[in-house]
């Protein structure tokens, strides 16, 4: 036995917590995890990072590892077979050269991934789309969840990422939750959070549901979903008709401010009560106690972005924030705490339609000409790319076949398991000439693969991530993959290569060097400084030692804007896109849970985790909902919207109001997003996932229901080819 220790940062959330695992080298075989220190989460770990990895030993729980090159040489409706990496890579190449060749660039889609990749391989994505194939047709699953922090933040002060980091949090003395419950997408910012109330701080949640904040805050305003922004504009309006706001702030540090008045001196606490349901005297308390510390913080999740008006309401937490002078100083500030593990880094590394890597813009003629002369191209297209959540828009819904998708190169998500309306989006692979998925795991949308390229997984490569508060830290390679797989920066090169555009690195870090050396914001975050200060923060402009990058952003009220101040915005509010009516009587809502990550095909595949929670998954019901419909706790409902109908287990909760329910998304057959609308913010593109009309039915016979649910699951998992491993793997 060989054993060795190898320290990495966790592949699930964006806390970025450090786990040192022990591993015998001559088996090939993990034997052991535990926390160790690092800059967020000290020495702790939640649920998914002491019993996250188990994937890697690939138990076939819900899925199976890919190990091998799979390609439909018949074409659409032919099996999946194995194929050499030779073949696989020419398939792919040509496929796309003809493509490209006869539609034009603009005619293919890519989508990167925020999960195990690291940036490295995010960085040469982005090239390669650029580069190679000539469009910005490039984004990832930011834009179905963050893409309206992003947007908003930017739009205000300039920097789309959490302006205070982590460790800062527990020395706040106000801190204001919306839409965000860290307990169950970042347990270790929970933990920070806690340490804040017990060093004194006043917590405050805005949330529909009674959730593990709301339960330890001093105030929860338990508003209606889909009415933040008549919230927040009347939290402005008591901050500015009591005359607390920061007015030599306002004056020497911001601009727009008699605008932002105008809006919000239209939504008193009275007007706000009818549309929040919330009590006015608890919106102005609200509003008091945040203008009434030097050190508050605003941390908001999807239970902000995941709305048709989330720009306009990230614009009026900023705002907020700039009318109080609340930014540029420890323990103050903004925090849209980013979910996934590198969904922050995947958006550094100019993984997004309209900038380059390092927020570099680009229709800026300057931008354009630095990278087409480092990447070696004549000129780099400068009008902004397509979302990713336009996709079905530019095929299903587009009459003219010269400007629809026809190749769709899907790298580390399962957008059909992760999209709203899934129905529409299996219509949308199923059109589309050409479907690439480059995955570790067989998933719902490698069902409806052309071509499938697999990689190695988190804890099989090197790299970096970075988390939630722009940290750039390492990730190491724990074992040694099995199976004919490859890197998936090696990947994108074999196949950039093949198609007449050469990309060839010796390793991660040259990647990184190349990504640094054209972005000034991360110019000196080199490999060394990472390895040394076991976390670099960006902005960090300096390769030398004096630089050890930016603990909060907006120092001294210079903001991130092209002249250094803030920008006031906010709109007026408007109710969801679709509300509930007669036939649709309910709200449904999208949610988290602590034990499972993102579409779960991880931790799905991890022995502990997968026997927390199984299939069909939860719909959170009220007990007076529950009384109506009559129907119990545990079971089996039919939850119907306009889109298709799932069913799932009923968890009679009084944790939600009467009139809303509740669904995780990771479940295959309790899939709840065969439910949610595909409305988008208009600015963003983000879908309004948390809100959309629906229906619970009881079923009778529940014998059926459950035999319903097993045949279901188990087609599912023979089309994966849990059974099939080595053969022809049929759709």
């Amino acid at each position: 036995m060989a054993i060795k220790e190898v320290q990495t940062t966790c592949c699930y959330c964006g806390s970025g917590c450090q786990l040192l695992f022990t591993a015998d080298t001559a088996a090939n075989k993990i034997l052991d995890v535990r926390p160790t220190w690092g800059r967020t989460n000290d020495d702790k770990a939640c649920l998914k990072g002491w019993y996250g990895w188990d994937f890697l030993n690939d138990p076939q729980i819900l899925t199976r590892r890919l190990r091998q090159p799979l390609i439909r040489r018949g074409g659409k409706g032919t099996p999946l077979a194995p194929a050499s990496w030779d073949e696989a890579v020419a398939f792919v190449a040509d496929n796309l050269k003809k493509i490209k060749d006869r539609w034009g660039p603009d005619s293919i889609m890519g989508a990167a991934s925020a999960r195990g990749p690291g940036n490295e391989p995010n960085y040469l994505m982005q090239k390669f789309m650029r580069a190679c194939v000539g469009t910005n047709n490039i984004d990832h699953c930011a834009r179905i969840c963050h893409a309206a922090s992003v947007a908003g933040s930017r739009q205000t002060i300039g920097e789309g990422a959490m302006s205070l980091s982590i460790p800062e949090i527990e020395d706040a003395e106000v801190i204001f939750n919306i839409g965000y419950n860290a307990a169950a997408s970042h347990p270790i910012v929970a933990r920070r959070i806690v340490k804040a109330k017990e060093k004194g701080a006043y917590l405050m949640c805005a949330d529909p549901r009674v959730t593990e904040t709301s339960r330890i805050s001093a105030l929860h305003l338990q508003l209606k979903g889909g009415t933040n922004l008549a919230l927040t504009n009347s939290m402005a309006h008591v901050i500015i008709a009591e005359g607390l706001e920061d007015k030599r702030f306002i004056q020497e540090h911001t601009k727009d401010f008699e605008a932002f008045k105008a809006i919000v001196e239209e939504y008193p606490p009275e007007r706000a009560a009818a549309i929040t349901g919330l009590a006015p005297n608890d919106i102005r308390l609200a509003a008091r106690r945040y203008a009434g510390s030097r050190h508050s913080v605003i941390l908001w999740g999807m239970g902000v972005t995941q709305f048709s008006q989330g720009v306009e309401v990230v614009k009026s937490l900023c705002s907020l924030a700039l009318l109080t002078g609340n930014f540029g100083r420890p323990s103050t500030g903004t925090g849209p705490v980013r979910g996934q593990n590198n969904v922050q880094g995947t958006c550094d590394m100019g993984v997004l339609p309209d900038v380059f890597p390092g927020y570099q813009s680009v229709a800026d003629p300057e931008a354009r000409a630095k990278f087409a002369k480092a990447w070696g191209v004549e000129s780099l297209p400068a009008g902004p790319g397509l979302h990713l959540t336009r996709v079905p828009e530019k095929v299903v819904h587009e009459k003219d076949p010269a400007k629809r998708i026809h190749a769709y190169w899907i790298f580390g998500e399962d957008p059909a398991q992760s999209d709203p309306d899934l129905a529409e989006l299996r219509e949308t692979l199923a059109e589309i000439d050409f479907v690439v998925c480059q995955d570790i795991f067989m998933n719902k949308t490698s069902r409806q693969a052309d071509a499938i390229l697999p990689a190695t997984a988190w804890g099989e490569h090197e790299g970096v991530y970075t988390s939630s508060d722009r940290g750039f830290q390492r990730i190491r390679k724990v074992v040694e993959p099995v199976g004919d797989v490859k890197d998936d920066w090696e990947i994108i090169c074999l196949v950039s290569t093949a198609m007449g555009y050469p990309m060839k690195y010796a390793g991660a870090e040259e990647i990184w060097n190349e990504m640094i050396d054209l972005c000034p914001k991360f110019a000196g975050a080199t490999y060394e400084k990472i390895e040394r200060q076991g976390s670099v923060q960006w902005p960090c402009w300096d390769k030398g030692p004096q630089d050890r990058g930016t603990m909060y952003l907006h120092k001294d009220g210079h903001f991130a804007t092209p002249d250094g101040f803030g920008l006031f915005r906010t709109a007026h509010y408007h109710p969801p896109v679709e509300v509930e009516n007669a036939d649709y009587p309910l709200t449904l809502c999208t949610v988290r849970e602590v034990g499972h990550y993102s579409a779960r095909t991880m931790t799905g595949n991890c022995r502990t985790l997968r026997n927390l929670e199984d299939e069909p998954g939860w719909v959170q019901i009220s007990p007076e909902d529950c009384q109506t419909l009559g129907v119990d706790d545990g079971e089996l409902v039919s939850v119907v919207s306009r889109r298709g109908r799932v069913i799932t287990r009923c968890k009679k909760t009084e944790r939600v109001k009467k009139g809303a329910v509740y669904m995780t998304y990771q479940w295959w057959v309790g899939a709840c997003n065969e439910l949610t609308i595909s409305s988008l913010d208009p600015t963003s593109r983000t879908p309004e996932y948390k809100y959309c009309a629906a229906k619970v039915e009881k079923i009778d016979d529940q014998q059926w229901a459950w035999q319903e649910v097993a045949r279901l699951y188990s087609q599912l998992r023979d089309d994966m080819g849990i059974q099939q491993i080595g053969k022809a793997v049929n759709q």
